[in-house]
């Protein structure tokens, strides 16, 4: 939050969860982080150059849902094509 100028909102917030005994976790820079599980999987294979029907047969899931974690994955990571998940060193 702090990176798009919400400071004051997250120390809040990390003061909120030290209230309660619990510790906000330090954000990190890598992909593996900002990602599910699911969506690593589906941005990896779309890095290697699957298709989103290759994806969904070998992950079990219908191309309309591999959709949709694409769109999340585009989102947490800022990129707005396939061809850019190749560029990022984690999915490689």
């Amino acid at each position: 939050m702090s990176e798009i100028g919400l400071e004051a909102f997250a120390q809040r917030a990390a003061a909120e969860l030290r209230a309660t005994g619990e510790v906000a976790r330090s954000r990190s820079e890598h992909t593996y982080d900002r990602l599910t599980m699911q969506e690593m999987h589906i941005a990896r294979q779309v890095a290697t150059g699957a298709t989103t029907k290759e994806v969904a047969r070998s992950l079990f899931l219908s191309p309309r849902t591999v959709d949709a974690h694409l769109r999340n994955i585009f989102r947490k990571l800022g990129v707005t094509s396939r061809r850019q998940l190749k560029a990022i060193p984690d999915l490689g």
